[in-house]
């Protein structure tokens, strides 16, 4: 058994159709890696074939059928995994099939959490020293964008949330919802805005940007409409459950007045006094929309920060 700092270190991942790249992945996997898990999910390709040959590897590998369930159920079934044959503490990395991350950002990765400064740690491929090298144009915008909507579904500056190179602490595991994760792409976002609710501590690492050969299987479209209203969602989610619960905070309350003042605006035949004094001085709704949600938003990231505060430092 391979051991990091007191740490054992699991690495799950997900691969659909990756016969051109899941071996290379293998074979650079870190010496201190003690478990791989790869989660085949529907592959019609050789990927499993090619995995097999690995059975001998000096990490214990570990090939897992997902039948085509998406990729957010994928990783969540490798999670599962490391937590029943893991030794504690342990940390779940997770690297796509397709070669896209780079084994020698792990130690980085994962330096956070065994030094008791994050509980997740992320990915920002924004923020490396080399950039973002090949990534797509339209993949830069998107991510761009993205990032805007994930800080404000989730109160936490997010500059690269699509990056599923992650690392997760085996106390986050253990009291996951996995009946209610999210299975398909979205994954990372739907994981921002849940531990963020949970007061979990979210680190961004440099890691490098790789893009080759490998095309993408995400249809632009169905991807924003799903995402986009699943964060929407979650955001409301969060936001109540956090009102509604014991560690409520003043800057929660204060910040979900400023949300409902800027509902309550945009909402016909209901006004407020304020919204009221703002049409008498000639100031567009629109104005005192964008100052509340602004404000609400400011307020909601205090919120967070308190709230991990609160839970890490008791």
């Amino acid at each position: 058994m391979h051991v990091y700092n007191h740490w054992n270190i699991g690495v799950v991942i997900p691969a659909r159709n990756e016969e051109d790249f899941i071996s290379g992945v293998l074979q650079t996997i870190p010496t201190f890696v003690d478990n791989v898990i790869v989660v085949d999910d529907g592959s019609v390709d050789s990927t499993s074939e090619i995995c097999q040959q690995f059975l001998d590897s000096d990490y214990k590998l570990s090939i897992i059928q997902n039948n085509g369930q998406g990729v957010g159920s994928a990783i969540d079934r490798g999670h599962q995994e490391l937590l029943k044959i893991s030794q504690k503490p342990f940390i779940s990395v997770v690297m796509a099939g397709d070669g896209q991350m780079d084994p020698s950002d792990m130690e980085n990765l994962i330096n956070p959490i065994i030094q008791n400064k994050a509980d997740y740690s992320k990915g920002n491929r924004f923020i490396h020293e080399k950039g973002t090298g090949q990534m797509p144009r339209i993949r830069k915008i998107a991510s761009i964008i993205l990032s805007f909507f994930t800080t404000l579904a989730s109160g936490l500056r997010v500059s690269d949330p699509q990056c599923g190179y992650t690392a997760t602490s085996f106390q986050i595991l253990e009291t996951w919802n996995w009946d209610k994760s999210w299975k398909g792409y979205g994954y990372p976002n739907y994981w921002i805005i849940n531990l963020t609710k949970n007061s979990w501590r979210i680190n961004e690492v440099p890691v490098k940007s790789i893009y080759g050969s490998e095309k993408s299987l995400i249809n632009n479209f169905s991807f924003f409409a799903k995402v986009g209203f699943m964060m929407f969602i979650q955001h409301h989610k969060r936001v109540f459950s956090k009102l509604l619960s014991k560690d409520v905070n003043p800057h929660t309350i204060l910040a979900f007045i400023a949300y409902t003042i800027g509902w309550i605006a945009i909402i016909p035949n209901i006004s407020t006094d304020l919204e009221r004094e703002f049409l008498d001085r000639g100031i567009p709704t629109i104005i005192l929309v964008l100052i509340a949600w602004i404000c609400a938003h400011i307020l909601d990231r205090l919120s967070v920060k308190v709230s991990q505060e609160l839970k890490h430092n008791a």
